[in-house]
Formats: C-alpha cells, sequence, structure tokens
C-alpha cells in the first residue's frame, strides 16, 4: 500500500497559492499536518496556514513507498497572467523512519506597472522540489518570468517558459499593448492575447489524491486596457485578470 502527499490549493488574486498532503496506508505511520481518511489512506495536509506555527515536518514511524503531490506557489501580475505554481507528482516516492522536511510555497508578490509580478516561492517535501510560477509581465513591454508554469506577457511582451521543464506550460504572449497573454497552467499553455480579450489562464491537472478529484495548479487570467475583456483563470486555482483603464 502507498502514502500519499497531495496538494490542495486557492487562487489567491492571479496568484496560486498552494498546499500539500500526504496520505498513509496502514503500513505506514506518520505524524504531522492536518490529518484525515480516505477509504484505507491517512491523509496529513500541510497548508500556507501552518506555515510558522511549528508544523512543517512530517515525522515517519514506520517508512514505506508513498505517492507525492507538491505544488510551488504561484505568480502574481500586473499585466500578464501569473503562472501557476510547478506540479511534481510521483507515485514511488521512499520514506525511511525520521524527519521530513516540508515547505509550503507563498505566492508572488504584486509587481508596480512596469515590471513583472514576482516568482512564487518553491515548495519541497524531502528531495522533492516544486518551482514557483513564474509572475506576469507589466505594461512596459515586459515578458513574463519563467517558473514551474510560466506568467503571461504584458504589453507587447512574449510568455514566460516554463523552467526546468516537467512541471508546468508556459504563458501566453500579449497583443500590442492592449492586453496580457495568460499564465501557464499546470495542464496547458497560457492563451495568446487579442486586440480585445486578454489570455487566459492556462488549465490545471486533476487528481483524487486527497480522495476527491481535484484540479490543481491552474494558471492566471491576463489583466487588459478596456475595452478589451478580462482573461479567466484557468481550472484549479488561476485567479482572473484585472481592468487598467
Amino acid at each position: 500500500m502507498k502514502n500519499t502527499l497531495s496538494r490542495l490549493f486557492t487562487g489567491c488574486g492571479i496568484a496560486i497559492m498552494l498546499l500539500l498532503t500526504a496520505r498513509t496506508a496502514p503500513a505506514v505511520t506518520a505524524t504531522g499536518g492536518t490529518i484525515t481518511t480516505s477509504g484505507i489512506y491517512r491523509i496529513h495536509t500541510f497548508t500556507t496556514n501552518n506555515v510558522g506555527q511549528g508544523d512543517t515536518n512530517f515525522t515517519v514511524s514506520i517508512g514505506g513507498i508513498v505517492d507525492v503531490l507538491l505544488v510551488a506557489g504561484g505568480g502574481d501580475t500586473v499585466g500578464g497572467g501569473g503562472g501557476g505554481g510547478g506540479l511534481l507528482y510521483t507515485n514511488s516516492y521512499s520514506l525511511t523512519a525520521g524527519t521530513t522536511t516540508v515547505a509550503v510555497g507563498m505566492g508572488g508578490a504584486k509587481g508596480a506597472s512596469g515590471v513583472q509580478g514576482s516568482v512564487g516561492s518553491n515548495s519541497w517535501f524531502g528531495a522533492l522540489l516544486a518551482y514557483g510560477g513564474g509572475g506576469g509581465g507589466g505594461y512596459n513591454t515586459q515578458p513574463g518570468l519563467a517558473g514551474g508554469s510560466g506568467g503571461g506577457g504584458g504589453d507587447t511582451g512574449a510568455g514566460g517558459t516554463n523552467s526546468p521543464s516537467g512541471q508546468g506550460n508556459p504563458g501566453g504572449s500579449a497583443s500590442a499593448g492592449n492586453a496580457g497573454g495568460g499564465g501557464g497552467g499546470a495542464g496547458s499553455w497560457g492563451t495568446n492575447a487579442t486586440s480585445s480579450a486578454a489570455g487566459m489562464g492556462g488549465a490545471g491537472v486533476s487528481n483524487n489524491i486527497s480522495g476527491v478529484w481535484t484540479n490543481y495548479a491552474g494558471g492566471g487570467g491576463g489583466g487588459p486596457r478596456l475595452p478589451a475583456t478580462v482573461g479567466t483563470g484557468g481550472i484549479g486555482g488561476g485567479g482572473m485578470g484585472a481592468a487598467s483603464g
């Protein structure tokens, strides 16, 4: 039987916050996080609310093979959509008795109108690392930043790349100063903006590691200059873009 570590998050504006969940089969015994059950599995959940409260360690008394889903903090934005946090999943992570460090990445900080939003913070569980999402470009020909998923371009900028590859998708490009591109999501690219509409955030990825099929790591929608329309966020926590006059 396997133990699982999953992540749930809520969208925070254009940024995406994350959480980590661990689910242990009966053969694996551990403490830490918020514990729930799903069938034969016991699920340990770590969220941003655990940070600073002394609950950032996962202590294993009986080890085993576990499933792990990590999602990093998403990027923030002022033009192009913020990229979703990098998503990393494995169903064969080996835990041994002892303490495993858990770090929950935060969403990136919003930038000024002429610069990119910040990249989200990384998340890790033991030797596994998920990279923060790229910040979206600003209203000054700013490209989106690279990250787990790339941020959307601002003004006339290109979308950011997903770097390193394998944890998300690139962001979309902006359109001639009218609208920002959508941020990339774990499941698909952010779309390019057009002259009349900002790009949509890329879709997240669905996973049932928590016992319920849930979408994770969607990209943020791009922000337009009115009268162009706002970009919608990708399913899985991507926030909707904000308009600028």
